[in-house]
This record gives structure tokens, sequence and C-alpha cells, in this order.
């Protein structure tokens, strides 16, 4: 089987994950790795059997035809860019982008240089989030009428070793979390028309209880409580509610769908697998149903391996950029809304991805 040879940029936490599960799938084949500082791409890539490098050097590299980009989220739309220039397609992680006009610099430059990009996350290719949309599809809770969603924590402080750029512009809970909310909504209940909504900052300031860096104090510069309503182009209506101020926890579902005949619980859209539960109209018990796809561990990367199966068949891939940009849109059309107490009317548009197969092993997408 032919593979497409692919690099690395950004070596962090992230990263290990990419490692692991890259030369898994079959299509894709991780050979090098880059990041600022070269020598922790080198012990990244030691630890992993690959050749650390600078990141010029890893563009300048004639057999690598794709990159993944593992940057922090105000680096990604240029490290794409930087790519795209070098003839290289591109899957990033989430968000696609810092700004919705940098998200656009990507598409655009993508398109003239006819290559693709996708973006994490890939989570709703997992058998949990599959499951619910053949539940949805096969007509199991009747016609979709709504949704709710809920990410509910205290913050990033408390356990993160360098938490600082989560209260950055391109940071915060809808930007951190909400892209796998509305990810796996999308791809349950299709585009969204419009959405509105209400965002705070609630704490100005907040202290790291992490370690290394204990004590340190870090300026907030994003909302973080962001309640919104969205419009689904198709009809269903959806809440959705991001938080890092919820100090005490919460005993919120993550996500629920509403049908003229059921409702169905998702799972969490962070994770790849179940529990998946539906209860019918007229039944007084929850029902648990077992799984009908694979991919229910951490198959993190297989977003990237559909796009590299995608550029060897020519087949649509399903993380794509018009969706992260999609939902890139409708995450600053919460804070715009709220800012300017009036519902935001989406400009994008994106295809619902097309389920996965069933029958599939856990590391084959065709």
């Amino acid at each position: 089987m032919d593979k497409i040879k692919v690099g690395v940029i950004g070596t962090g936490n992230i990263s290990g994950i990419y490692f692991q599960n890259g030369n898994r799938f079959g299509p894709m084949e991780v050979v090098a790795c880059a990041d600022l500082d070269v020598a922790r791409a080198k012990a990244k890539g030691e630890e992993f059997g690959v050749r650390g490098c600078s990141v010029e050097e890893l563009l300048a590299d004639p057999d690598i035809r794709m990159v993944i980009n593992l940057t922090i989220p105000l680096a990604h739309a240029p490290v794409c860019l930087q790519a795209l220039e070098a003839g290289k397609h591109v899957y990033v992680e989430k968000p696609l982008a810092a700004t919705r006009e940098e998200g656009l610099q990507v598409l655009e430059l993508a398109k003239r240089k006819g290559l693709l990009v996708g973006s994490a996350p890939d989570t709703f290719l997992g058998g949990g989030v599959q499951t619910a949309i053949k539940l949805i599809r096969d007509g199991w809770i009747g016609t979709p009428i709504g949704a709710a969603a809920f990410m509910t924590s205290g913050g990033h402080e408390s356990w993160h070793p360098a938490p600082e750029f989560y209260y950055q512009k391109g940071g915060g809970p809808m930007f951190d979390m909400g892209p796998y909310y509305l990810t796996a909504l999308i791809a349950m209940l299709g585009p969204i028309s419009r959405v509105t909504g209400s965002a705070r900052i609630s704490f100005p300031e907040r202290t790291i209880t992490s370690q290394p860096k204990l004590g340190q104090k870090v300026k907030v510069e994003v909302p973080t409580h962001v309640a919104g309503i969205i419009d689904f182009a198709a009809g269903p209506i959806g809440t959705l509610l991001t938080s890092f101020d919820t100090k005490g926890g919460s005993t919120l579902p993550r996500i629920e769908v509403y049908g003229s005949e059921g409702t169905l619980l998702v799972p969490d859209p962070n994770t790849f697998g179940g529990p998946v539960r539906i209860c019918r109209a007229g039944a007084r018990e929850w029902s648990d149903i077992p799984l009908t796809h694979g991919k229910a561990e951490n198959a993190r990367g297989v977003g990237a391996a559909d796009m590299a199966s995608a550029i060897l068949t020519g087949r649509k891939h399903r993380a794509s950029g018009e969706l992260a940009y999609h939902v890139l849109e409708a995450m600053y059309g919460f804070h715009d809304a709220s800012e300017q107490g009036k519902h935001y009317v989406m400009k994008s548009a994106c295809e619902i991805p097309a389920p996965l197969p069933l029958g599939l092993a856990d590391f084959a997408l065709d």
C-alpha cells in the first residue's frame, strides 16, 4: 500500500499520541518531527524512532508530502501557511486558526495551491459519536428537534504545566473545548445557520496551582463562561455551555439530542468511545446501545490518516478545513453575539462529514 510521508511540527504534550498512532493507520507514515526548540525535536524523534530536525529542514524535505501541525493556537495559521507555501498538505490541531481572517487565509492558500487542509478534532470519527450518527440517521429518535451540550470545569491552571495560553487569544473554554462539541453536533445535525449567546470573564486573573509554575499569575484575556444558542440549518435548535468557572464541579451530561420519538445520550466528544444511551418515547428506562463502530479507544490521528487516504484516493476527507472553519466562525459568533446583543448569522457552510463504513478494523479507514 502507498503511504503519505508525514512530518510533525510541534513536539509538546499532544504529540506523543500522534507518534504512537501515526504509523498504525495504513495511509500515512510519520518520518520526521520539528520544533522551534530543535533539541526537543531531536529528543522526541529519538524517543519515537523518527528524524528530529528544524522546521526549515522538515519543510524543505521533498519526500514529506503532509505536515501535522501541533503548535500552540496562536501559531496554527502561520505554520499552516508556511507548510502550504512549501507545497505540503497540512493537518492542524484545533482550532484551525486564532482568528476567522487567518482561517480564511489558510483555506484560500490551500485552494490556490491545490492542497488539502484538515483539522482536529477527529474524535467524532470514534465509535461513540459514529454510533450516535447511525442511530439518528436510522430514525431511532425520529426527527431531530434539538440538542444540549455542556463542557464545564474549574480551569486548567490546577493541572497543566503551562496553562497560560488557555487564557490568551485563541484560548478559553469555547476555543479549547468548543471544537469537540460543535464538530460532533455538526456531524450529527448538519451545519449551523446562526448563533447567539452571552459570555463573560468571571476571574480577571488566575493563579497557577500546578508545577512547575506554582504561584504564578495569569491575566485572563478571553471569556471563560460562554452560553450559546445554535440554530442548525436543518431546523434543530441547540444549546451549548462551555466554562472554566465551575469551581464546584457539575453533574450535567455531555451531549443530549432530542427527537420526535426519543432522546439520545451522546458520550463525551473529547473521547472516542461510549457509552451511548437512548430513551424512546413511552419508555420508562434508558437503554445502553452497543457501539456500531470501532475506534473506541484513543484513536487520535485518525483524522490526519483519513486525509492521507483522501490524498491517495481522491475522495473527500472527513475532518476537513471547511468543517473546522465553520466551527471557528461559530465560536467567534457566540462572542460577537454577546458583545453586540444580537444573533450572529453564519457566512460559511460545510458538508456533513460522511460516516465511516461499518465493520472496519480499528486502524482501517476504507
